[in-house]
């Protein structure tokens, strides 16, 4: 028989197996579990969307829409995209359900899922990766940037990252940047040999050039103009509550006026949260005010919105980093062993019935010794062993073991579910 390499994984997008998997999904349920707090509620969208919304949405300037897009047509020829970010596609879905016409705004959105962006792999970089997000539409209260603000904060603090830093700035309105636009080419005109990226994308939006990478461009980019310095009252006003709504919770942030994020939808509150345990790539998530978006896509009137999306892959890399252990919940509550082969219906029939009543539970397979089956009860995490022999067959008893304590005793066949139920749920209130 012709022996077949295994395929190969697809670069740049990861596999995630326990234990990590399940650190994964443990700060993934706590960013979700932060913003329900605050009343956001779960949207999906599809995992691919018409060309035209992030085209048009995201930015034609922006490296994510002139580089790294996954785009492909479909059988009827249409143009489509897989997602390279989460904000246009709520907006999108929103527009479409006449969300802005149906009162009780802002409305309260939060997402996760896969991302996708053709970039260079390395860490905390890939090309499929995984965001959770808040959208909050329909407002454009500085109150409500100053929430999305502070519960980006505190999930990220929940989940045990540390050494966190909140950059944020002001964008101004549109208006604010069309007269910086000019003011920025202007100072970049007296730039020689400007690199090409820069000098392609200045006259779409020169704001990208305090993005650019390339060799010299930072140290070009300190001595330019500021927008900060050329934004109107009510923006800067805006700004001003923003951050004191955050200082009055003691959030320490740090002003910083050359941050302008990678995408182009951004207007007044922009922001980042940087974990120093990361190095070069240490943002772990940001956003910012949109206020402009829904009109980029087609809407016929003012839609205002503000969100974050925070990286749960990089959120994962900052806390192994910092050297903190990520709570996750066991495998199993209960692992049922069987003594002699013969019970092995019974055993299958007790997890069955365990598994009714709520509890977590597993068995072992293959015919294993008692020995080994009890290897793999450890394995699993589980909080007791109940284990199933001739003798307490016989006298309608099985044996419940706690791995936690090592304390042994027999209980009634048919009361083992209702009890082991009823102290996983104590296990968990505990937890």
């Amino acid at each position: 028989m012709q022996v077949m390499a295994i395929p190969e994984p697809v670069k740049g997008a990861p596999d995630w197996l326990p234990p990590d998997a399940a650190a994964f999904e443990a700060i993934e349920r706590t960013f979700l579990d932060v913003a329900a707090l605050a009343g956001y509620q779960r949207i999906r969208t599809p995992i691919f969307e018409h060309t035209e919304v992030f085209s048009r949405g995201v930015g034609a300037s922006t490296d994510v829409v002139q580089k790294e897009m996954y785009t492909f047509a479909d059988k009827g020829g249409r143009s489509l995209t897989l997602r390279p970010e989460g904000t246009a596609g709520v907006v999108r879905a929103a527009l479409q359900a006449g969300v802005p016409r149906a009162g009780g705004l802002p409305v309260k959105y939060s997402y996760a899922g896969e991302y996708f962006r053709h970039e260079r792999p390395q860490a905390g970089r890939q090309r499929e990766f995984n965001q959770v997000g808040i959208e909050a539409l329909g407002s454009d209260d500085p109150a409500l940037d100053a929430e999305v603000v502070l519960l980006g904060w505190e999930a990220l603090q929940r989940v045990g990252v540390r050494d966190l830093t909140l950059r944020m700035n002001s964008l101004g309105d549109r208006e604010d940047r069309a007269t910086y636009h000019d003011v920025l080419n202007a100072f970049l005109d007296d730039v020689e040999n400007l690199p090409p990226d820069v000098q392609q994308r200045r006259h779409l939006n020169p704001l990208r050039a305090f993005d650019s990478k390339a060799p010299g461009m930072t140290a070009i980019m300190a001595n330019a103009p500021l927008l900060i310095d050329h934004i109107g009252e009510e923006p800067r006003e805006h700004h001003r509550t923003v951050v004191a709504l955050l200082e009055g919770e003691g959030v320490p942030l740090s002003h910083d006026p050359s941050l302008v994020r990678g995408l182009d939808y951004y207007s007044r509150t922009t922001f980042e949260y940087q974990a120093g345990d990361l190095g070069a790539q240490n943002a772990v998530g940001g956003g910012g005010r949109y206020d402009g978006l829904a009109e980029d896509l087609g809407w016929s009137e003012r839609f205002p919105g503000i969100g974050w999306a925070l990286g749960v892959d990089r959120t994962l890399l900052a806390i192994k980093a910092s050297g903190v252990d990520i709570p996750t919940t066991p495998r199993v509550d209960v692992f049922v062993a069987v003594a002699d082969a013969s019970l092995q219906s019974d055993a299958f029939a007790l997890v069955t019935q365990l598994r009714r009543a709520g509890v977590a539970s597993d068995l072992a397979f293959d015919g294993r010794s008692m020995k080994a089956q009890l290897k793999v009860a450890d394995r699993s995490g589980a909080r007791w062993t109940v284990i199933v022999g001739p003798d307490e067959a016989a006298r309608g008893v099985v044996t419940v073991k706690d791995l936690d304590t090592g304390e042994q005793r027999e209980s009634k066949r048919d009361e083992v579910a209702a009890l082991l139920a009823a102290a996983a749920t104590g296990r968990e209130a505990a937890e």
